[in-house]
């Protein structure tokens, strides 16, 4: 294969990280040509709605891979947080590369951490998850949504719109904006979502030409993990209209799993912590998931 078309989204960031895994492919792969197709997809058209209310995470992903089962792109590269936990049929996560920091960052001109702001402060977010979190620990603060690219999200903050907001550490760091970050969120205050940090790489599945050359870009430790968090997420309903996160870590040859499920208001939050070995990433997720249900999930998450 002399060359490949990646699918996009246009954001600079999704653009980054297109280019970055671009760049990864024609360095292992002599003589191989890697093209762009930036194109915009529904998740990025609308603004004025949460994405549990218009369709979920698909709304990131269609577009893309309706270019690849039009022979018009061979892969798409993903933040794994915005894929859905279910591909369609006839697509496939080729690989999982490895992860960039999965925190949660606060960002803030006035006030160094959530802690120091005072009640009735707005902090903005696009996710039920980050909502949830921050409701519970800091109910006196005003919670409010915010979408739009890295750049919109700043730009709004600067213009003062809201006082702080919640971005991922890893999307600000791979924009060359870390010194826009006040304060990372430790896992133990913001737990992140399934996937966060990490780039999935996505291509039909009957496409073994393309699979092979993609496989070469996985990492084995961020795949497992991921693996586990994204098990959590699939066996509670994998949609972003849950507050949920999950987060895992290799510790020898096992895997420490913690995730969360809540209420949006954060008024019922339940946690499980378990370990399980990491031959079996899919297994020890399932059976966090249990554990959530049994502590009553199904209630908190509404149904």
């Amino acid at each position: 294969m002399k060359r490949l078309v990646i699918a996009t989204r246009r954001s600079r960031l999704a653009l980054w990280q297109a280019q970055h895994i671009a760049s990864k492919l024609s360095a292992l792969h002599r003589g191989l040509v890697v093209d762009l197709l930036p194109m915009s997809t529904r998740g990025d058209e609308l603004l004025d709605r949460r994405l549990d209310d218009a369709g979920g995470k698909g709304l990131f992903v269609k577009e893309l891979e309706t270019a690849m089962a039009q022979g018009r792109a061979n892969l798409a590269v993903h933040s794994m947080k915005d894929v859905p936990a279910d591909l369609p049929d006839g697509f496939r996560l080729a690989a999982i590369t490895a992860r960039e920091d999965p925190r949660d960052a606060f960002v803030s001109s006035k006030y160094k951490t959530l802690a120091a702001m005072p009640p009735g402060a707005s902090v903005g977010t696009s996710s039920l998850r980050r909502q949830a979190q921050i409701a519970e620990r800091h109910p006196a603060l005003l919670v409010r949504l915010l979408r739009g690219n890295v750049e919109t999200r700043l730009a709004k903050l600067d213009r003062g719109e809201y006082d702080a907001a919640v971005l991922a550490v890893a999307g600000l760091t791979r924009l060359g904006l870390p010194a826009r970050i006040t304060a990372p969120l430790a896992p133990e205050d913001m737990l992140p979502a399934p996937g966060q940090g990490a780039l999935g790489i996505e291509c039909l599945a009957d496409d073994q030409e393309v699979m092979k050359l993609l496989m070469t870009l996985a990492d084995v430790a961020t795949t497992d993990c991921v693996r586990a968090e994204r098990a959590v997420s699939r066996a509670l309903g994998g949609s972003c209209s849950l507050p949920l996160g999950a987060y895992a870590k290799l510790v020898d040859d096992e895997i420490l799993l913690r995730a969360l499920v809540a209420s949006a208001d954060g008024k019922r939050v339940l946690r499980c912590e378990l370990s399980g070995s990491a031959r079996d990433p899919e297994g020890l997720g399932n059976r966090v998931a249990e554990d959530l249900r049994r502590q009553g999930a199904d209630s908190v998450l509404g149904r």
